[in-house]
C-alpha cells in the first residue's frame, strides 16, 4: 500500500446506500405520471412495468447494457406509447426520475475521509450508475469522473479501468481500486492491473470462487487510516 499514489473509487453502495434512492426515486417517478400522465399508470401496473423493463434490457443489451440512463428512458418511451403519449414524456419524467436518484445519503464516514484522501491521492470516480456528483454535492473531491455511459463499457470490463487509469495519470500498480462489488470492482480492478480494496460494510462472505482483495475494509475510515500508516 506504499506504493498507491490514486484512488479509483466506485458510487453506488460504496459511498451510499444506492437501493432506498432508486426506490424513491422510482415512487416520485410513479406519482409524478399519475399527476401528468395518468393514462399510464392506469394501463400499467408495477409487475407490467418490471416485466417491460426486462424485455427492455434483454433487447439493448448488446449494444446499451452500459447505459442505465438510456434504458431508463427507453422504458419511459414505450410506456408513454403504449398509454397513447408522445415522446414529449421522456425527458421531464426522466428528470423526476434523476433528481430523486440524486437524493442520497452519504454514509457518516464518507465526507471527512473522503476530504483526507482526495488531498493526499489523486482520486478517481468510476461507475456503473448515472449518479451525479455535482448535483450530489461532492464533485470537488474527485479529480476526475469516468462512468459506464460515457466510456461505453461497464465494470468489470477491462475498457473502463483504462480509462480510468489515464484519468489517474500514474501507472495501475500505483492505483487502488476501492468498490463494494467482488465481481465488478474488486475482479475487474484485479484484471486491469490494480491493487484492490473490498468495502464490506454488510459482513458479507467473499465468493469463494474470486481471488481475494489486496485489502478488506468496512468503511471509508478504515481505509484511509491504513493508508495513512502504509505512507509513514
Amino acid at each position: 500500500m506504499h506504493r498507491i499514489r490514486a484512488i479509483t473509487l466506485d458510487l453506488d453502495n460504496t459511498l451510499w446506500e444506492i437501493d432506498p434512492v432508486i426506490h424513491r426515486a422510482e415512487a416520485a417517478l410513479w406519482s409524478w405520471l399519475s399527476e401528468n400522465y395518468p393514462r399510464i399508470p392506469e394501463s400499467f401496473s408495477e409487475g407490467d412495468v418490471a416485466v417491460l423493463r426486462e424485455v427492455t434490457i434483454e433487447k439493448y443489451w448488446k449494444h446499451k447494457c452500459h447505459d442505465y440512463r438510456f434504458l431508463r428512458k427507453k422504458v419511459i418511451e414505450l410506456l408513454a406509447r403504449e398509454a397513447g403519449y408522445g415522446a414529449e414524456v421522456v425527458e421531464p419524467a426522466f428528470k423526476v426520475f434523476d433528481d430523486a436518484r440524486n437524493n442520497v445519503e452519504l454514509y457518516p464516514d464518507v465526507l471527512p475521509d473522503l476530504e483526507v484522501l482526495f488531498s493526499r491521492f489523486t482520486v478517481v470516480a468510476v461507475t456503473n450508475g448515472n449518479a451525479n456528483l455535482q448535483t450530489i454535492g461532492i464533485r470537488h473531491l474527485f479529480h476526475d469522473v469516468v462512468s459506464a455511459a460515457d466510456v461505453g463499457a461497464a465494470k468489470p470490463a477491462r475498457r473502463i479501468f483504462e480509462v480510468a487509469i489515464r484519468k489517474a495519470g500514474v501507472s495501475p500498480e500505483e492505483i487502488l481500486h476501492v468498490g463494494d462489488h467482488p465481481e465488478t470492482d474488486v475482479d475487474g480492478g484485479r484484471q486491469a492491473g490494480l491493487r484492490t480494496a473490498w468495502v464490506n460494510r454488510v459482513n458479507a462472505e467473499w465468493p469463494d470462487q474470486l481471488c481475494p482483495p489486496d485489502l478488506t475494509v468496512s468503511t471509508i475510515s478504515e481505509l484511509r487510516e491504513i493508508l495513512e500508516k502504509a505512507s509513514t
